[in-house]
């Protein structure tokens, strides 16, 4: 089973996407498995994870009824609010449903850089980590050191790093991301996606040899038992198509085995996300 474990869709007359401005313009139009289905074939992709893009429980439930039509859609990551009282509610309807796979936030867009551990923030991740639901962390740098606070306080709360945390690569950014994220990596129940690379590359001038530092680093700390591939589609349109997203991770890790090609490129996602 070959598995891109993240993919977004969009309707823009369905919902607001605060962060799509005008600079965006490959992305303002409506994405969706029509869309996203021969990508997916050409490349010999068998499933893909469909991850949150707003903050939004209107769109899980619109994800997940997406994901029932497709049977290619193995999952669906989620949004709920970590702060609501009737949290475990939510999560309770949510779980009867077999395709809702874990929660993400823009924790990025957050001003405090330390949100992940506000004291209503952390007690809604307890309550995630009760339930074994992975919550991705989607990161840039400075949020890595509450990252790792979480998981020093939630050790059975699997997360899952988006984007590698979103190193500067178009700066050859490397000093503040490269050490917090080994740190990070040391918690044994926190995994990483190989995804969003080329989009802190240079949009226009990126060569796969930009990317490959910041692969090799996320190898040696993750190892491939702990490391998953995400297109990104469709934010990757800012920077290339699926094609090269595939093409050029798929280069950069052709001299793993057999079997660590096959965890990044399937057994990964299906362990840490419960996928049938």
């Amino acid at each position: 089973m070959r598995i891109d474990a993240h993919q977004h869709f969009w309707q823009l007359d369905r919902f607001e996407y605060p962060w799509m401005g005008p600079t965006l313009e490959p992305l303002l139009r409506d994405f969706g498995p029509r869309d996203q289905q021969p990508l997916l074939n050409a490349q010999r992709i068998d499933r893909s994870v469909l991850v949150q893009t707003i903050s939004s429980p209107d769109e899980t439930r619109w994800f997940l009824q997406l994901a029932q039509g497709h049977a290619w859609i193995a999952g669906v990551v989620g949004w709920v609010d970590l702060a609501d009282e009737a949290l475990d509610e939510t999560l309770d309807q949510l779980a009867h449903n077999r395709k809702f796979v874990g929660v993400r936030h823009q924790v990025h867009d957050e001003p405090d850089d330390r949100w992940l551990l506000r004291p209503d923030v952390l007690l809604g991740l307890g309550r995630l980590a009760v339930r074994s639901i992975p919550y991705d962390l989607l990161l840039k740098p400075p949020h890595i050191p509450a990252a790792i606070e979480v998981a020093r306080l939630l050790p059975e709360l699997p997360l899952v790093v988006d984007h590698i945390a979103k190193p500067a690569i178009a700066a050859r950014g490397w000093d503040d991301w490269a050490a917090p994220l080994a740190e990070l990596a040391t918690f044994p129940q926190v995994a990483c996606k190989l995804s969003g690379m080329i989009t802190e590359a240079d949009w226009q001038r990126w060569q796969p040899e930009n990317l490959q530092p910041y692969v090799e680093h996320v190898l040696e700390c993750f190892s491939p038992q702990r490391l998953m591939f995400g297109s990104d589609w469709p934010v990757c349109l800012l920077a290339g198509d699926y094609r090269e997203v595939y093409e050029t991770l798929d280069g950069i890790l052709a001299q793993l085995s057999g079997d660590e090609r096959q965890a990044i490129f399937g057994g990964t996602a299906v362990r840490v996300y419960g996928l049938d």
